[in-house]
């Protein structure tokens, strides 16, 4: 049962180790008190400074000095953005990943968004025209790092938590850029939900309902891929997707399965554009080898077979056996390919183009340069992925 009124306890949270995440606004700053006084020894707080405003230090005096006379464990997190397009995505970003790092094994980050927050978000996603997704809004809860991202107070309203903060005799910050209506969510918030709370009572209430019932729809459709991935075995042991297979799926449970496996490996959600480019990948020409990109993630099809590529993750291997063996051997180097290059395995009568052995060994075009070469007195001895050689040219 979530937090619904802030005059209980919220059940989840017993027993918990509890992280804030804490601006200095009134919303963290009510549920700063409602955590310190019903969970007192569970709490740490974080602050995020984004270095983005010309009173972000003060922010961070405040935050620190109300934690001080609270007597609760506090950590300051700078942060420093490029001047990009879309700052408050890359804030956010920045801020969430800072706090992934931050939490400890079976920590719960709580941050103070509250109903109002998630009716913002849902017009916002669909004024992008987002799918399901993005219309199911802010999860309650979802794993992050090592622990928990919580959200204790999704159901009250800004109205109840205003209340709370004036019933306290609590103090907070203002926020100068909240009064900002070139950011598209204060837009919102000042001008646009004002006008339709006098047309539609109970309006965030009404839209949160809308984000339930799509968050709901969302579960249902990540439980069909997953019914779809194990019915047909479409995911081998490598995370690779057989294409044949796939294709005999209809579109949309194609497109439906290709969305829950990129959210499964962390790729940023692909635009309808570059989902239609994903799945020309299927109807490509078997010899071909197409790629789509966005962002630093790539889809890949080689050889029936489609490839999923995070161009910013470091893909550490295990170390090849086959080095430990011969790497303490007198004049022993490793080399990488070179243009033109022949080799003989150990078990063929002839030299074969390293070219095709590595075709025919399975070994996508773009893993190939980096295959290590093991050669024992300027003689290659060995190929990682290939096994043992007789000799080389």
């Amino acid at each position: 049962m979530a937090l619904e009124s802030l005059k209980n306890k919220d059940p989840h949270l017993e027993n918990k180790k509890i992280v804030l995440g804490l601006s200095g606004g009134v919303d963290s700053v009510v549920l700063l008190h409602y955590l310190h006084t019903h969970y007192p020894n569970s709490l740490r707080v974080i602050h995020c400074n984004h270095h983005l405003s010309k009173h972000c230090d003060d922010w961070s005096d405040f935050c620190q000095n109300l934690c001080k006379s609270l007597k609760i464990p506090y950590k300051n997190i700078d942060l420093h953005l490029e001047k990009l397009a879309n700052i408050e995505e890359n804030a956010r970003k920045k801020r969430y990943f800072s706090l992934s790092c931050d939490l400890k094994e079976n920590e719960v980050l709580c941050t103070a968004h509250h109903q109002d927050d998630q009716a913002e978000t849902l017009l916002l996603q669909l004024f992008r025209g987002a799918g399901v997704a993005g219309l199911a809004s802010m999860p309650q809860q979802k794993p992050l790092g090592k622990g928990i991202h919580y959200r204790p107070m999704l159901n009250i309203e800004k109205q109840q938590i205003l209340d709370y903060a004036k019933q306290h005799k609590l103090n907070w910050i203002e926020d100068d850029s909240n009064k900002d209506t070139n950011f598209r969510r204060n837009f919102l918030r000042l001008d646009i939900i004002p006008k339709l709370s006098k047309v539609y009572k109970n309006l965030a209430n009404s839209i949160t309902r809308s984000a339930k019932h799509q968050s709901d729809a969302l579960k249902l459709t990540r439980d069909l891929a997953k019914l779809d991935i194990k019915a047909n075995n479409l995911v081998n042991e490598r995370g690779r997707i057989n294409i044949d297979t796939l294709n005999q799926l209809e579109n949309y449970r194609i497109k439906n399965m290709l969305r829950y496996q990129l959210s499964l490996l962390g790729f940023l959600a692909p635009s309808n554009k570059v989902m239609d480019q994903i799945m020309s990948l299927l109807s490509a020409k078997v010899d071909s080898e197409p790629l789509v990109k966005w962002n630093e993630f790539e889809v890949r099809r080689y050889q029936s077979q489609l490839y999923f590529i995070n161009a910013n993750v470091e893909h550490i291997s295990e170390k090849c056996p086959i080095q430990s063996d011969l790497e303490n051997l007198p004049n022993f180097s490793i080399r990488y390919r070179t243009e033109g290059q022949r080799i003989k395995l150990a078990n063929k009568n002839h030299s074969q183009s390293l070219k095709k052995v590595l075709q025919e060994a399975g070994i996508p075009p773009w893993e190939r340069n980096s295959l290590k070469m093991y050669y024992i007195n300027d003689e290659l001895r060995a190929m990682e992925r290939l096994g043992h050689m007789e000799h080389g040219e």
